[in-house]
């Protein structure tokens, strides 16, 4: 079932790299969420789109606007990875069960076992705004994060 721009995003708890579990719900009346999922820590690709957002993080800060990265890999891999990028932003932990939270949202590829490229802006009271979503190949747009900020 595809979510819907303007109904209530489904909720989750799910452990950082630090293993620290992490709900959305915490953000409600705070701060906007991007919820950025994407297949595989260490790959190419998915460096290249975090690095990306690491390098421009002021564009979702301005916005009031909270990074949350989720990915299928183990906890612990993405500990080593968030060191080796210096993300300043949670990497999300959806192993187990094995990519629960993906399927809610409608990201996961069954196939490869992995999350496609799926961002969700959600806004403070907990409502999609905006989303796209990518397949494993086609990276995402700086500049389509922007913009959705901006419309908040």
């Amino acid at each position: 079932m595809a979510l819907e721009i303007g109904q209530a995003a489904p909720g989750f708890a799910l452990k950082s790299e630090h293993g620290e579990v992490v709900e959305l719900s915490a953000f409600q009346g705070e701060k906007n969420v991007a919820l950025v999922f994407y297949p595989f820590a260490f790959s190419g690709l998915c460096s290249g789109e975090l690095c990306e957002i690491r390098d421009n993080l002021a564009a979702f800060e301005d916005g009031a606007v909270q990074v949350l990265a989720v990915s299928c890999d183990p906890m612990f891999s993405l500990r080593n990875w968030a060191d080796i990028e210096k993300f300043a932003f949670p990497l999300l932990s959806d192993f187990w069960p094995h990519g629960a939270v993906a399927k809610e949202y409608g990201v996961f590829n069954e196939s490869t076992g992995s999350a496609v490229r799926g961002t969700f802006l959600i806004d403070k009271e907990g409502v999609l705004r905006w989303s796209v979503v990518n397949g494993m190949g086609e990276p995402r747009s700086l500049e389509g994060y922007r913009e959705a900020i901006a419309a908040l």
